[in-house]
C-alpha cells in the first residue's frame, strides 16, 4: 500500500469519526446545546477541510464550489474560539457581535472574487491548481492572513482559558468547578500540537525542492494524530455526557473589580478581615465541599464582590487557597489527635470539606511539605 492511499485511508477514518462525534453532540439531551452545537460545527467544518485528501477519488465538484470548500476552513478557529467561551461561560449566547468572526472568511472571499469568481470554468481549474501550488498572488496573501489570524485566535484562547482558572481559583474550592477547566485545558494542547503538525507540514511542502515522500509521511503522522485526537474525543463525550458548566459571563476577577470600584479603606478592610477570620475559625464553613464566594459572602452579610476583593488581593491568597488552609489546619489538628488516630486518610479528607484524595493530597502537601501520612507518623 502506498503512501497516497494510507492518507486516503486516514482521512476517511477522521472524517466518518467527526462526523458521527458531531451527530452525538447535536443529539445529546443536554442543558449546554449552544456548546455541542458550535463544537458540532467546529467538526463537520473540520471534517469538510480533510476530505480534500480523498473525495476527489469519488466525485469532481466543480471550481467555485472547491474553493468554497477550501475557504470554509476559516471558520474553524472563530467556531473553536465560541466554543471555549460557551463552556467558560454558563449564560453565553450568540450575539449580532460574534459576526465580526465571519469576516476572516469574507477577507479571503472578496480577494479571490475579482481573479477568481467572476471568470469562467477553463480559468477557475488553472486558477486552482496554481493556488494550490501558491503560485497565484491571492493564495499568498490569503495564506498571510489566515495564519496572522490564527496566532491571534490561539493567543485569545489561551488568555481566555487562563482568565478562567483564575476565576475559579478566585471563587471555588470543589474539584468538580475545575473540571470544564482541564477539559479546555486539554482540547487546547490537543489542537496547538495539531497546529504545530500543521506548521511543519506545510512548511516543508511549501520549500523549494520539497521531498514529496517525506511531505507525504508528515501528513499521515499528522493524520495518525487525528485519529488518537478523534477517539480522545469520543471517549470524553462517552464518559463525560454531562459537559459542561460554566461560570456567570458577569464573574470578574478581584483585580479587575479593584480597579473599577471604590477600593476598601484600610481600617474597614482591617474589620472586614477580622469578622471573616472569626468566622471561619467558629463557624467552619469550609466543612462544606461546594462553598464559594458567593456562598461565604451571603453567610457574613457581605457583598461577594467585596469579599473576593478582601481575600484574594487584600490577603493575596486565591479563595481556593485560602478555604483550602482551613481545611489543611483543620486535617492536622485530627492527624495530631490521638483518639482520632482510627481516622482514615479517606475518612479526615472527607470530614475536613475535601471531595478528592487527589486534591486532598496535593493541597496538604503544597501546605505542609509532606503528605497526610507522613504528617501522622512525625506525631
Amino acid at each position: 500500500m502506498d503512501n497516497s492511499s494510507v492518507i486516503g485511508i486516514l482521512s476517511f477514518i477522521i472524517v466518518i469519526l467527526f462526523f458521527l462525534l458531531a451527530a452525538f453532540l447535536l443529539t445529546v439531551k443536554t442543558s449546554k446545546k449552544l456548546s455541542n452545537q458550535l463544537l458540532a460545527t467546529f467538526l463537520i467544518i473540520t471534517a469538510i477541510d480533510i476530505t480534500a485528501f480523498f473525495y476527489h477519488n469519488f466525485i469532481t465538484l466543480p471550481p467555485s464550489i472547491e474553493m468554497f470548500r477550501i475557504q470554509i476552513s476559516n471558520f474553524k478557529d472563530p467556531l473553536l474560539f465560541l466554543y471555549i467561551l460557551s463552556v467558560i461561560y454558563s449564560d453565553f449566547k450568540l450575539k449580532a457581535k460574534h459576526l465580526f468572526h465571519l469576516s476572516l472568511w469574507l477577507i479571503c472571499i472578496i480577494i479571490l472574487f475579482p481573479n477568481f469568481f467572476l471568470g469562467n470554468k477553463e480559468f477557475q481549474i488553472d486558477f486552482l491548481s496554481k493556488y494550490h501550488g501558491n503560485e497565484v498572488f491571492e493564495s499568498k496573501i490569503i495564506g498571510s492572513i489566515t495564519k496572522i489570524a490564527e496566532v491571534i485566535y490561539i493567543i485569545a484562547e489561551i488568555y481566555y482559558i487562563a482568565r478562567y482558572r483564575k476565576l475559579l481559583l478566585e471563587n471555588y474550592t470543589s474539584k468538580e468547578a475545575f473540571y470544564n477547566y482541564k477539559w479546555l485545558k486539554q482540547l487546547i494542547i490537543f489542537i496547538l500540537l495539531g497546529q504545530l503538525l500543521t506548521f511543519i507540514k506545510g512548511f516543508v511542502r511549501d520549500t523549494e525542492d520539497a521531498d514529496i515522500l517525506f511531505v507525504n509521511i508528515l501528513r499521515i503522522i499528522l493524520l495518525s494524530f487525528g485519529i488518537v485526537f478523534s477517539f480522545w474525543l469520543v471517549l470524553k463525550a462517552l464518559l463525560s455526557p454531562k459537559l459542561f458548566r460554566g461560570v456567570d459571563v458577569n464573574l470578574k476577577l478581584s483585580k479587575e473589580i479593584a480597579a473599577t470600584e471604590k477600593t476598601i479603606n484600610e481600617i474597614e478592610g482591617n474589620e472586614q478581615t477580622n469578622t471573616l477570620k472569626a468566622y471561619m475559625a467558629e463557624e467552619e464553613p469550609f466543612l462544606d465541599p461546594s462553598l464559594t464566594v458567593q456562598s461565604l459572602a451571603e453567610k457574613i452579610e457581605l457583598p461577594s464582590r467585596e469579599l473576593s476583593v478582601l481575600i484574594n488581593q487584600g490577603l493575596g491568597l486565591h479563595f481556593f487557597d485560602f478555604v483550602n488552609g482551613y481545611r489543611i489546619e483543620k486535617a492536622m489538628s485530627i492527624l495530631k489527635d490521638p483518639s482520632k488516630s482510627k481516622f482514615t486518610v479517606l475518612e479526615i479528607l472527607y470530614e475536613v470539606g475535601f471531595n478528592s484524595k487527589s486534591s486532598f493530597n496535593t493541597a496538604f502537601k503544597k501546605y505542609t511539605g509532606m503528605t497526610p501520612t507522613a504528617f501522622r507518623k512525625t506525631q
